[in-house]
């Protein structure tokens, strides 16, 4: 028996230039945040401190273990304000603090 075949859809221009979806909320936005800096800097993200939104996009504030130490209490972490455009690709990132696990903010 021979196979039936459908035949494929073509592409039009619309569909093979998609753009990556927008990011819907702040959930997104800190998720997207994580990545990116991640394959950036090669440390660990901890966590999420804040999240704002902005006329162009989205700044989020990503914990990062940059040294881990034993006890852990004295592990070196940093905060990173991220910043991403609508579509959640970033656009900057800066260190804005480091410190030590165990320590409170004054």
């Amino acid at each position: 028996m021979a196979e039936e075949r459908r035949p494929r859809a073509r592409k039009t221009s619309t569909t093979s230039a998609r753009r990556a979806p927008s990011l819907r909320g702040a959930g997104d936005a800190a998720r997207a945040a994580c990545r990116s800096l991640e394959g950036l800097i090669g440390h660990p993200t901890e966590g999420v401190s804040a999240v704002g939104r902005e006329e162009d996009g989205w700044c989020v504030v990503v914990d990062v273990l940059e040294l881990p130490r034993i006890p852990d209490t004295t592990s070196l972490l940093a905060s990173y304000e991220v910043r991403l455009d609508q579509d959640g690709e970033l656009m900057e990132y800066r260190r804005v603090r480091r410190y030590r696990r165990g320590s409170a903010d004054e």
